[in-house]
């Protein structure tokens, strides 16, 4: 699996959306089907986040994070 989210974008999956999900998800009751699914899509959020890479971003070809260039094999291929 390749890394392809950005930091920003890592960072505000995990400290913003899923603790406003999981609010959300206090508000409407605890125990509705919409809570856990609210439950849910912030434990997505947060794996996605600490994983650093979106399945859906790697359907659509979505790419946040900065590209790496690498040097030339004489140098060690070591990334930049």
């Amino acid at each position: 699996m390749r890394l392809n989210m950005g930091t920003l974008d890592r960072r505000l999956r995990l400290f913003i959306l899923a603790p406003i999900l999981v609010i959300a998800g206090v508000i409407v009751g605890p125990t509705s089907i919409l809570a856990i699914v609210l439950y849910v899509l912030a434990a997505v959020m947060v794996g996605t986040s600490l994983a650093g890479s979106c399945p859906l971003y790697t359907l659509f070809g979505i790419q946040t994070c900065p590209k790496q260039t690498f040097t030339t094999a004489d140098e060690g291929g070591v990334a930049r």
